[in-house]
C-alpha cells in the first residue's frame, strides 16, 4: 500500500451509515455480517486476529481479516484456453475496458456435457438390456467353459500385472515427470477502509511449500488484471514481503452492478452475501485458484 494512499486511509472517516444498496460499499459492521455468512457458508474460511500492532480498531480484536489456506492451483493461467462463448461482461462502461469474467460459463459448459453424455449413456443401456427372458433356454456353462471364452482376454479389464511391470520399467524420473505439482495460495479478506470494501490478497506456494517469486505468482493471475488489477503491497494486518493484491478501487462499481441486475430481475441482494459475490467476481482476476465458495449465485 503506498505511502499516499496509507495517508488517505489515516484520514478518510470510517462508514457509520449503510450505503450498499446505493453505492455498493461496506460499513466495517457490514464487512463483519458478510464475513460471518462466508465463514458459515464456507468452513475453509477462518476469521484472524494478525499482527497485534496493526489491528483497526473500527473492527473486532478477533475479526480483523478472513483467510483461507492451502487452497490448489493445478494450471498456469496461459494453460487455459480462451473460448469467447465461455465470456461474460460484468461491467462494461469504463474507461479500463470493463470487467469481464472470460470463464464464466466453463463450469456451466461442462455440467451440460456431463448431463447429456449421462442421458445418452442412459438411453443407449434402454434400448438394449441385458435381461433373459423368462421364456429363453439358459445357456450350457458347461458348453460355456468348454468354448474357452471366459479365458479370452476382456480388454476392458484392466491386467494389474501390466500396470506393475509398467511402473518398474519407468526410472524415478520418469515417475517424477508423471506427477502433476499443485501449486498452493493462502488467501485473506480484508477491509480497505479507504475504499470502504473487501480486498483480496494472495500469498502462494510450489508443490515443495517454498513461497513463489513475484513473478510465478503473476503466472496464475489473468493476463488482464496482472500488474494492473493486481499489484504486489503490503499486508495491512501481517509483517512481511510483498503480497499478491486485487485492487479495491472498482469493487464498489461492480457490487453496485451486480444489485442494480438482481434487482431488475425482481429479486433482493442481501448485505449478507456480498462476500460469497465477491468471491464469485474476483475468480475472473485468478480463475485457476480454486477456492471454497460453495453457495450458487446467479443474476
Amino acid at each position: 500500500m503506498s505511502m499516499i494512499i496509507k495517508f488517505a486511509e489515516y484520514l478518510t472517516p470510517v462508514l457509520k451509515e449503510s450505503k450498499f444498496k446505493e453505492t455498493g460499499v461496506l460499513t466495517p459492521e457490514e464487512f463483519v455480517i458478510a464475513g460471518e455468512q462466508l465463514v458459515h457458508q464456507c468452513p475453509t474460511w477462518k476469521w484472524a486476529k494478525g499482527d497485534e500492532s496493526k489491528s483497526r480498531d473500527y473492527l473486532p480484536k478477533d475479526k480483523q481479516f478472513l483467510v483461507t489456506r492451502n487452497v490448489p492451483c493445478f494450471k498456469r493461467c496461459k494453460d487455459i484456453e480462451y473460448m469467447e462463448n465461455n465470456e461474460k461482461i460484468i461491467e462494461e462502461k469504463d474507461s479500463d475496458g470493463g470487467w469481464v469474467d472470460t470463464h464464466h460459463f466453463a463450469n456451466l459448459n461442462e455440467q451440460v456435457m456431463e448431463m447429456t453424455l449421462t442421458s445418452k449413456d442412459t438411453n443407449n443401456s434402454n434400448d438394449k438390456p441385458n435381461v433373459v427372458e423368462d421364456d429363453e433356454e439358459a445357456e450350457d456353462m458347461d458348453q460355456y467353459l468348454a468354448s474357452g471364452q471366459l479365458e479370452e482376454r476382456d480388454e476392458a479389464t484392466v491386467d494389474l500385472n501390466e500396470i506393475k511391470a509398467n511402473t518398474a520399467s519407468k526410472s524415478d524420473e520418469q515417475l517424477e515427470s508423471d506427477i502433476v505439482p499443485t501449486r498452493t495460495y493462502d488467501l485473506n479478506i480484508t477491509y480497505d477502509k479507504y475504499y470502504q470494501t473487501p480486498r483480496l490478497w494472495l500469498c502462494g506456494y510450489n508443490e515443495n511449500q517454498k513461497p513463489l517469486t513475484i513473478d510465478q505468482m503473476y503466472e496464475d493471475i489473468s493476463q488482464d488484471h496482472a500488474k494492473k488489477t493486481v499489484t504486489m503491497e503490503t499486508h495491512p494486518h501481517i509483517p512481511g514481503g510483498p503480497m499478491a493484491s486485487v485492487h479495491p478501487c472498482r469493487h464498489a462499481e461492480v457490487m453496485k452492478k451486480i444489485i442494480q441486475t438482481v434487482e431488475e430481475g425482481g429479486r433482493d441482494l442481501p448485505v449478507h452475501s456480498y462476500l460469497i459475490v465477491f468471491l464469485k467476481f474476483v475468480q475472473a482476476v485468478i480463475p485457476t485458484i480454486e477456492y471454497d465458495y460453495t453457495q450458487n449465485f446467479n443474476m
